[in-house]
């Protein structure tokens, strides 16, 4: 796509509200392909859980187009102070704490618990894919998915649909997650799958 858009003279514009701010593993998903991007958007996870906020980052030669004419592009709410500084102590907190490559780690031992137990439930798992802490399990039909994210909410543990495809559940722990918690995660996972087995087969 980076080379399509050089080129065509196109701008590369990629979208890691979701994807970015460590989620994946790196600060931003695209640097696992080594791409950079001419516009990035950012939002959700910038403001750290307490503050909503998004955010346009560009190269200086996309944003050049500004400095003689910043009115080109304003905004109503822009600029917040306090947003601003959530984004700030979010930024700070992920760079000295080094969260991205904590969330690569535990991202990892988690891919591999689900990947052993889609093995051992091919008959309701389908494919296990993600990076980071960002991973989906797709089941072999829609009612298994709702029924493995109820099992794990009895289980203390919230996944999400990815409203688009109701076979395929999320999963998306915290940065935070610790050791002890992926354990737990995937234990919940392990009892939620053997419910549904049984469910399955007395249907």
């Amino acid at each position: 796509m980076r080379k399509l858009c050089d080129e065509f003279g196109a701008l590369l514009i990629l979208d890691e509200v979701q994807t970015g701010m460590g989620r994946t593993g790196k600060m931003f998903a695209c640097e696992h392909e080594n791409v950079q991007p001419d516009i990035l958007c950012l939002a959700k996870a910038l403001g750290g859980g307490v503050m909503p906020i998004g955010a346009t980052v560009a190269t200086e030669e996309v944003f050049s187009v500004l400095f003689d004419n910043p009115f080109l592009h304003t905004t109503t709410f822009g600029g917040n102070p306090l947003a601003c500084a959530a984004a700030l102590a979010t930024i700070n907190v992920l760079l000295t704490q080094n969260l991205p490559a904590q969330a690569a780690q535990k991202g990892d031992m988690l891919l591999d618990g689900f990947r052993l137990l889609a093995q051992e439930y091919p008959d309701l798992v389908n494919e296990v894919r993600g990076k980071g802490m960002l991973m989906a399990i797709e089941f072999v039909d829609n009612e298994i998915g709702y029924d493995f994210a109820s099992e794990m909410f009895r289980q203390r543990v919230l996944v999400a649909g990815t409203l688009n495809n109701a076979k395929t559940i999320r999963i998306e722990p915290p940065l935070t997650l610790t050791l002890e918690q992926c354990e737990q995660v995937l234990k919940a996972a392990r009892k939620a799958l053997a419910a549904l087995r049984v469910s399955v087969e007395e249907a």
